[in-house]
């Protein structure tokens, strides 16, 4: 009988769907990277998604998440993400977080223990808090770097945080992460040079949780989904054995 990961089972076995079936992946970000990356996890067939993400959908997110149109503008986007996966496969169990990924909160979202995190997020604060929890916890990470003021998706990696170049979000984790004793984290990230772009400016918090202003990054409909749905591809083959 025909069912939804028909296809997938074709490719990677009834052992690995199985194994899909039985796990659970944390998404912290659904946003332009995130989005993608949970709606593949979902089409593929992954049992248990725990999204935590603050943040309600925009009207400037339309050009490039997956959860992002008019209809939804003003909502939680985990909670839009949410039921566009019930849609897409009923049987995964869908957990939300509507909160910023602070050190305080780390233990709540903890709770779940998940078998792989994705780290979609911005924030070089949140960032170090995860990737060191995770660290922590013995559990499997993959974090995405910048993906903004670039158009070439076809250029992204997936690779160690020690062999990266270029991208500035790059740099300044890998100091932060040395500092902290941490030499190697997979990463997906880009050595494709940031466009410079003129735009607004907004308030954003460094790791010493001062505030600074940055320039709003430009983005495009093509490049953070490729990132998105290449951390999926390489969360899912693992997770299936593959």
């Amino acid at each position: 009988m025909e069912n939804e990961f028909a296809r997938t089972e074709l490719l990677i076995g009834s052992e690995g769907l199985a194994r899909l079936r039985a796990a659970s992946v944390m998404v912290l970000g659904v946003g332009g990277v995130g989005s993608h990356c949970i709606e593949a996890l979902a089409r593929s067939g992954v049992g248990k998604l725990i999204l935590v993400d603050h943040d309600r959908v925009s009207v400037s997110n339309i050009n490039r998440q997956s959860i992002a149109m008019h209809s939804t503008v003003g909502q939680y986007k985990t909670r839009v993400m949410k039921a566009k996966i019930k849609d897409i496969s009923p049987q995964t169990e869908v957990i939300t977080y509507e909160r910023f990924v602070l050190p305080e909160n780390m233990e709540e979202i903890f709770a779940q223990k998940p078998d792989y995190i994705v780290d979609a997020i911005d924030t070089v604060t949140a960032k170090l808090a995860l990737i060191q929890r995770a660290i922590d916890y013995g559990l499997p990470i993959i974090s995405s770097m910048g993906t903004g003021n670039k158009l070439h998706g076809e250029l992204f990696e997936i690779t160690d945080i020690s062999k990266t170049s270029v991208c500035p979000l790059c740099k300044v984790m890998r100091r932060e992460l040395r500092a902290r004793g941490i030499e190697h984290l997979k990463v997906l990230y880009s050595p494709e040079k940031p466009i410079r772009v003129s735009a607004s400016v907004e308030e954003v918090k460094t790791n010493q949780e001062k505030e600074h202003r940055r320039g709003v990054p430009g983005s495009v409909s093509f490049v953070p989904p490729v990132a998105g749905l290449l951390i999926a591809g390489e969360v899912i083959r693992e997770l299936a054995g593959i």
